[in-house]
C-alpha cells in the first residue's frame, strides 16, 4: 500500500487537476477530475519508486500527514 502524501491543485493553465508527491522529487501527475490525478499519482509513485531501485538510489520513507506552519 503506497503511503506518500500526494498535494492535489487546479491548473488553470493545463485545465486539468495536478497531482504533486512532495517525498519524492519530481514525481507529479494530473488528471481532469480529481479521482483520476490520484490514480495518475498512484502509477507514477510506483513507477518512482521502480526506476530509483534499478538506479540503486534511495527511496524516502513516507512521513504520513505533512504539517505545515
Amino acid at each position: 500500500m503506497l503511503r506518500y502524501s500526494i498535494v492535489l491543485t487546479w491548473s488553470d493553465l493545463d485545465q486539468a487537476f495536478i497531482a504533486e508527491v512532495p517525498e519524492l522529487p519530481g514525481c507529479m501527475a494530473d488528471g481532469a477530475t480529481y479521482r483520476e490525478a490520484v490514480a495518475a499519482a498512484e502509477v507514477v509513485i510506483g513507477e518512482w519508486i521502480e526506476t530509483a531501485k534499478e538506479l540503486g538510489r534511495p527511496i524516502p520513507e513516507p512521513k504520513g500527514r505533512l504539517m505545515y506552519a
